[in-house]
């Protein structure tokens, strides 16, 4: 069952740099582009609320489900892999 990361569509409506919506979130660039590629093994509600927050979006508008096998884990969205 992974799950799809989708900041990187909510930075291109939001027309915001990875480094603004670091800075906003309290978090290192690095650490956010961890996050957005789908590296992060775990994200923590405080930081997922920061996301949110800075992005004026919901949860389920960074992060999805997509079916698939449990081992799956994290895929980036299509979005993303394409640009």
């Amino acid at each position: 069952m992974p799950i799809a990361v989708d900041i990187d569509v909510m930075l291109a409506k939001r027309k915001m740099s990875v480094g603004e919506l670091a800075d906003r979130v309290g978090i290192t660039p690095a650490n956010l582009a961890v996050l957005k590629n789908g590296r992060a093994k775990a994200v923590r509600f405080t930081t997922l609320a920061a996301l949110c927050e800075a992005l004026d979006c919901q949860p389920g508008d960074l992060l999805r489900w997509v079916p698939g096998d449990i081992g799956d884990g994290v895929v980036v969205s299509p979005e993303h892999s394409a640009g």
